[in-house]
């Protein structure tokens, strides 16, 4: 009797101890941050759920336990524990305390992802596709004919990042106006915008903000970085004025552009001013002064995430998830926002309070979200026109990274918060 007793004791603690799940940690013990992202986008793309552990060891995924998942992990260099059912409850016994800052997300689907860009070659790269390709999640490249066609019905997320809304071709007339790829660009757009019986190319790229607008207030989770921030703005508050020179688009600006820019139109800003010369690589005021470069040097340029709470501000303490709270800054056309031009509402999540900047904000529109995050490369601190892409395999662990890719994972998160 004494036998068999034991070895049912065995049994049932052999049974107990046998791994159930996996655990993804996001802390420093991780050795690929951004590939974590990817294989956690990979589960819920087999139809499988997944558990985000806000502030728990950094942000960590908890997944379920397959051989075939354990497999994948090995093969993508991942950071993983193979856990128990008990080990699984005294986490969320952790979790669950109120006075801890951390809460447990349900992940449900795997979001479909659209990415706005261009069919001709552009000479600098695009910092989330890269850490989307990196990170072995698919995506769809969309441009202005899929947008007017409507097709952004068709996906759950799209971003936007070094691209002009206002129809200035980017700024770039002063020194690349005799550049081959920017005169292609020219040519596509034009042809773009005639095909469409768009008069000029500024008219396009408003009809194109326009339906990106819709997308985002019938439900979009719409993420932007670089010149796409402003720039999508400055589209929308110019509505019906001619901010762009002749020798954008043949005319001249309205010499009284400034005064009649509707902000109420803008998602993220107010009270800016126009920078309508050609010669000069800036759109408007939102963008911090180029002179900040004369006051702040590489090794001390950061900005802070905020601490949200998990368990009241879920979203933002989403997409603040990271393993550090001070993260590197990082130059682009647009690299960040001066606070003061921020509108009131605007959820900042990131900033050098020091120098005045939001870097990272997030709001609202409708049954939508946007998020606007400075600059054009997390781990290349002043990118340039022509420069080589930036090697993932040398950041894995990329602060800076990790936060476009916690925007990925958002919306499948945002839409369970939604039905609770």
């Amino acid at each position: 009797m004494k036998k068999r007793l034991l070895i049912f004791l065995l049994i049932a603690l052999s049974i107990g101890a046998k791994a159930s799940s996996i655990l993804v940690p996001m802390d420093e013990a991780q050795k690929d941050h951004l590939k974590s992202y990817g294989i956690t986008y990979w589960i819920l793309g087999k139809d499988l759920e997944a558990e985000w552990l806000l502030n728990y060891r950094g942000g960590s995924f908890l997944l379920p336990y397959t051989s075939e998942i354990e497999k994948e992990c090995l093969i993508r260099g991942i950071t993983f524990e193979k856990i128990s059912d008990s080990k699984v409850l005294d986490i969320h016994a952790q979790i669950a305390q109120p006075e801890v800052n951390m809460e447990t997300v349900k992940l449900q689907k795997a979001p479909r992802i659209a990415v706005y860009s261009p069919k001709t070659k552009q000479p600098w790269d695009d910092a989330v596709t890269m850490v989307l390709t990196y990170a072995e999640i698919p995506y769809t490249v969309v441009f202005d004919d899929e947008v007017l066609n409507s097709d952004l019905a068709k996906y759950d997320w799209l971003h936007l990042h070094h691209e002009d809304f206002t129809g200035q071709y980017g700024k770039f007339y002063a020194s690349y106006r005799n550049a081959p790829w920017y005169q292609a660009e020219v040519k596509e757009s034009e042809a773009t915008a005639a095909r469409h019986g768009f008069q000029k190319v500024s008219e396009l790229k408003l009809a194109v903000a326009k339906k990106i607008r819709e997308f985002v207030s019938g439900g979009g989770y719409l993420f932007a970085m670089c010149s796409a921030t402003d720039s999508y703005d400055i589209a929308l508050a110019a509505d019906g004025v001619d901010i762009c020179e002749s020798v954008f688009d043949g005319d001249g600006s309205d010499p009284n552009a400034d005064k009649k820019l509707n902000y109420d139109n803008c998602f993220a800003f107010q009270n800016f001013k126009l920078m309508k010369e050609p010669m000069v690589y800036e759109f408007s005021t939102i963008d911090v002064p180029p002179e900040r470069a004369m006051q702040v040097k590489e090794e001390n340029d950061v900005f802070g995430l905020f601490d949200f709470s998990a368990k009241y501000d879920v979203v933002p303490a989403m997409l603040c998830q990271d393993h550090t709270r001070v993260v590197k800054s990082f130059y682009g056309q647009t690299t960040a926002f001066r606070s003061s031009l921020v509108k009131t509402g605007v959820l900042v999540m990131g900033e050098n309070k020091a120098m005045g900047e939001a870097k990272y904000i997030h709001g609202d529109f409708g049954k939508g979200t946007w998020t606007f995050y400075g600059g054009h490369d997390p781990e290349d601190y002043q990118h340039q026109v022509g420069e080589p892409p930036t090697d993932l395999k040398l950041y894995p662990n990329s602060p800076g990274y990790r936060l476009i890719l916690n925007n990925i994972l958002f919306p499948s998160a945002k839409k369970k918060k939604q039905k609770t």
